[in-house]
Formats: structure tokens, sequence, C-alpha cells
């Protein structure tokens, strides 16, 4: 089995871990002493106290959004889904937003998203004059179906 490496950068900062044995993803921990409030339309970025090793680089790890957060409070991050290299050794933190109309705060410790860690299919590229014809073609956001 291969291992995920966690270090912890600073003495509060919780370890990631899965919640049940089901879930794909591991809590990440708001990692400050004060609390943070997003208002809304704002942005904030969180630190989590943890950096990470993946084994190699046949993977990488993202940051994924809690569902409750963005459900219940309009909590996501700010870019979609954060990407950790594999070569990556410094904090990670998270980037969240706020699309609610009410200010929301971050406590100290609290979970506020996922990293789930994901093969990467690693290739060498190369350019070229034609593309292979398909059914669906160039279409795209909507082709295939209702929009």
């Amino acid at each position: 089995m291969e291992l995920l490496k966690i270090k912890k950068l600073k003495p509060n900062s919780v370890v990631p871990k899965r919640a049940t044995n089901g879930s794909a993803g591991m809590d990440l921990y708001a990692c400050i002493e004060d609390e943070i409030t997003i208002n809304p339309g704002d942005l904030a970025v969180v630190p989590t106290g943890i950096a990470i090793e993946l084994p190699s680089t046949g993977y990488m790890a993202n940051i994924i959004a809690r569902s409750g957060l963005g459900v219940k409070h309009g909590i996501c991050l700010s870019n979609g889904v954060g990407v950790v290299d594999s070569d990556y050794r410094g904090e990670v933190c998270v980037g969240l937003c706020n699309v609610s109309n009410v200010p929301y705060t971050i406590k100290p410790l609290e979970r506020v998203a996922q990293l789930v860690i994901v093969p990467v299919a690693v290739m060498d590229t190369v350019e070229v004059e034609s593309l292979e014809d398909t059914a669906r073609g160039a279409g795209g956001f909507g082709s295939t179906g209702k929009n």
C-alpha cells in the first residue's frame, strides 16, 4: 500500500482523515487562531497547517468542496477544484468564496474542504495537423442534449 505523508506545520493542525470507510475524501480542517468571516461575494484563504508528500508523480491531490458548506451556506471553493501537484511541499490552503447573501464565519478547526488523492495519467504531447473525426465533432456545451 502506498502512503500519503502528512507533515504538521503547526501544533494545532489536524491530520486529514476519512470520516467513514466509504469516504472518498479526507477532511481538511481550518488551522486558524481566530475566526474568519467571509462576507457575501468575498474570498478567503484558509490555512490547514499541513503539508503533504504524495507517493509519486503518478498522483495528485484535489481539494474538493464540502457539500454541507456549499448547499447549506453557499461556501464553495474559489477556484472550483484545488490541485496539489506531486512536487509541492508547502502548506495546503483552501480558497473559499461566499456565494450566499449572508456572512459565514469559519471557526478554528472547522472542516472546510476534502482532500481526494487521484491517479494522474502522465503523457507526452505531440502536435498534429488534424484529429480523428467523431460523431460529436466539435459540439460542446449542451450539444448532446437539453441545455
